[in-house]
């Protein structure tokens, strides 16, 4: 594909970084039959290549975006599904994140769409505010209904991913190997899952403790950027990433960066590319590690009471596609004596992507339906997901309990028994 750049716009890295991506795609269209909004709408302008050529001409063209192209671009993912699927290897996650950045910088957004778009960073990214506005959230629930009629789709969606409470996030900073000492890791603490689903990063300390290595907390340490990113504020998801490898500066050494939510493993391991210069983030994202890529890495502890559930195998887009973590997984929670059985068109997204669900419901609703009627089929007891916000977006439209792997693994090896199992029939949990 050709562009027409100017030498001043390919002075700048960015511009520099696209032209040479978009100059690889040939329009082969075999990213077409990954992409889900294309799978559901049919439309070439979302799908892959359809939104290459917007970015393209938006690019190039001075001025503000049109309200057409700022749609179409809007209804993308960033499942990278289509990066998976590009033979000709486009980096199709450097062509969104530009684009985003530059109708961020260029396109006047209604008021209360930029209203939402400037809240949701200020709450999600800070775990007290998002705690507070979780129980708000529970107390408000009756008001979906209401909120859907008055067509104020966005907030409904809020109020359906809003969990039950539960317990609280450990606090504690230093958490010590079992047995003989292999080595010291930190633990990305996040800011979503803490206040969502505190229980999965109990069980990551407690799972990769008793595979011999000591769990740190690091003081300092904040939101990875993912959510800004996704919101084409890449200046602020920079200023998170270097407050992060100052933070684990600081703390460290260490042997791996892990991280429980697989949407954070993949903009960790980009940080040496966000802080392009930087040697300490460039090695903070060599070191950076899915907490069930490193226990696949450095060996599952031994297996104590072997699991006898049958588990659907959700894998997250940012796992499969952003970070090329496809069998792993699934094979961890195999050696620990559970039937892991597929869920048909596992490529797919499930809808959540990062804020997708909140500010794209419609389309998210539609997609998450899909997959729940895919993962009913496999008749599992239970369903395995690495990201707290896949947990979040399926959860409401399951008959069964959706649980993060590492709670799976860390009960088969010895801990204590998922609460969410107690969904349950009680002879299935035993």
């Amino acid at each position: 594909m050709q562009t027409a750049f100017t030498p001043e716009q390919l002075a700048d890295p960015d511009y520099a970084a696209s032209h040479g991506e978009i100059r690889k795609c040939v329009h082969c269209g075999f990213c077409t039959a990954t992409c889900p909004t294309y799978v559901l709408l049919g439309d070439e302008r979302d799908s892959p290549r359809g939104r290459i050529e917007l970015i393209k001409a938006m690019l190039e063209t001075p001025g503000a975006p049109s309200r057409e192209a700022v749609t179409h671009i809007d209804r993308c993912l960033s499942c990278l599904a289509c990066k998976t699927a590009c033979p000709s290897g486009v980096d199709y996650a450097q062509l969104i994140d530009h684009g985003r950045a530059h109708i961020e910088a260029h396109y006047r957004r209604p008021p209360l769409e930029a209203l939402l778009r400037w809240a949701i960073p200020q709450v999600l990214t800070r775990p007290g505010r998002l705690r507070l506005s979780l129980a708000l959230g529970r107390l408000a629930r009756p008001l979906e209904p209401v909120l859907e009629a008055l067509r104020l789709r966005p907030l409904a969606a809020l109020l359906r991913l809003v969990p039950s409470a539960g317990p609280k996030a450990t606090a504690q900073q230093a958490h010590p190997a079992e047995g003989a000492r292999r080595g010291r890791v930190a633990l990305l603490q996040g800011c979503v899952e803490p206040a969502m689903a505190p229980s999965v990063r109990a069980a990551a300390i407690r799972l990769i403790t008793r595979a011999g290595f000591e769990v740190v907390l690091a003081d300092g340490e904040g939101c990875c950027g993912a959510l800004s990113e996704h919101l084409g504020r890449g200046r602020e998801a920079a200023r998170f990433a270097a407050a992060n490898v100052r933070a684990w500066t600081r703390a460290g050494p260490f042997d791996a960066i892990v991280t429980t939510a697989a949407g954070c493993g993949t903009t960790l391991k980009a940080y040496g590319e966000r802080l392009e210069g930087d040697v300490a983030a460039v090695a903070a994202a060599a070191r950076a590690r899915d907490v069930l890529e490193f226990i696949g890495e450095v060996g599952l502890p031994p297996v104590r009471r072997p699991g006898k559930l049958s588990v659907a195998y959700h894998a997250p887009c940012s796992l499969q596609h952003g970070q090329g973590i496809k069998t792993g997984p699934a094979d961890l929670l195999a050696q620990a004596g559970y039937e892991v059985r597929a869920i048909a068109e596992g490529h797919l997204c499930c809808g959540s992507a990062g804020v997708y669900n909140i500010l794209q419901p419609e389309l998210a609703g539609r997609l998450r339906t899909r997959k729940a009627v895919n993962i009913e089929k496999t008749g599992a007891a239970v369903v395995a997901a690495g990201n707290v916000g896949c947990i979040a977006q399926l959860a409401p439209v399951l008959s069964r309990p959706v649980i993060h792997p590492v709670e799976l693994l860390d009960w088969a090896t010895g801990g204590p028994r998922p609460a969410a199992l107690d969904l349950l029939a009680p002879q299935m949990g035993a």
